[in-house]
């Protein structure tokens, strides 16, 4: 049986067409990546451009990205790394057990449980900032990596997530598990953790997307310098005594490659978790 695609019409101009808008989403990034390697003056006088001039590039940019300041960009770049790692591992831990327990056990409020999830989903966080912060003060959080982490280790968005996911599993698995003499935290680590790869995978770049570029929550929680993460610190470069442009730019350039890491490694999840979890319920 010949297993070859077939082409036509209709698929070539969908190829064109996402070959098209992929370039369109790098140019920028191809952009920025070039003028971090050229000197301050060149990047002021001649902005971003797609012409690579081999005589101007130089690692200038970088290097006083890291000595600048007693290279608090370490500091900043281990802040968001702590932030992001925490973060991520405490969503998926607490968000799958929730989301779990209301695809496969039935108790009373569990409906009214679901519906104030999704009520959640649509407050902004901007309405809720306020109660937030003064939760953080009378535990003391402010200044800390905890006050960033902890209010949002239980999201919304992760529990809808991995309760559709679950959803779409067989509760039969259940009843096997239990026949077998597993307790019930043994028949969610052994026999659906591993259905729900899928899910993990795909929630793991979502969340740890937004942890890595959180910036409004973490500017009002963290105080000090040393506490600072990276979209702060980067922010903290462009002043009214002087911009740093050069040297954001670079930073910018390095800030991606973990999350890039992060992508790559479970993109493979991805698609799969999404479309099984946006589906079934």
């Amino acid at each position: 049986m010949d297993n070859k695609p077939s082409w036509n019409v209709s698929s070539v101009l969908m190829v064109v067409l996402f070959i098209v808008v992929a370039i369109l989403v790098l140019l920028p990034f191809y952009a920025i990546t070039l003028a971090s390697f050229k000197p301050a003056n060149m990047v002021i006088s001649q902005g971003l451009t797609f012409r690579i001039q081999p005589e101007l590039l130089t690692l200038e940019n970088y290097t006083s990205l890291f000595t600048k300041s007693a290279g608090t960009y370490f500091t900043w770049f281990r802040n968001s790394i702590i932030i992001t790692v925490l973060g991520t591992v405490a969503s998926l831990f607490f968000s799958s057990l929730v989301g779990y327990g209301l695809a496969m056990y039935n108790f009373r409020f569990k409906n009214v449980v679901f519906t104030m999830i999704l009520l959640m989903m649509m407050v902004p966080l901007e309405i809720i900032m306020l109660p937030l912060y003064k939760l953080m003060i009378s535990f003391k959080m402010i200044n800390t990596l905890w006050g960033v982490i902890i209010p949002f280790v239980v999201a919304p968005l992760p529990v809808f997530f991995f309760r559709q996911y679950a959803s779409g599993l067989s509760k039969e698995f259940m009843d096997a598990g239990r026949i077998d003499g597993c307790t019930e935290y043994g028949i969610f680590y052994r026999i659906f953790v591993p259905l729900m790869v899928p899910a993990f995978g795909a929630m793991t770049i979502l969340q740890a997307l937004g942890n890595w570029n959180n910036f409004l929550w973490p500017t009002l929680v963290l105080r000090t310098k040393e506490m600072i993460t990276i979209p702060i610190g980067l922010s903290s470069l462009i002043t009214p005594y002087g911009n740093n442009y050069q040297i954001l730019l670079a930073g910018c350039v390095l800030a991606v490659l973990p999350i890039l890491i992060v992508f790559i490694f479970f993109q493979r999840y991805f698609i799969s978790g999404l479309t099984v979890g946006g589906v079934k319920g």
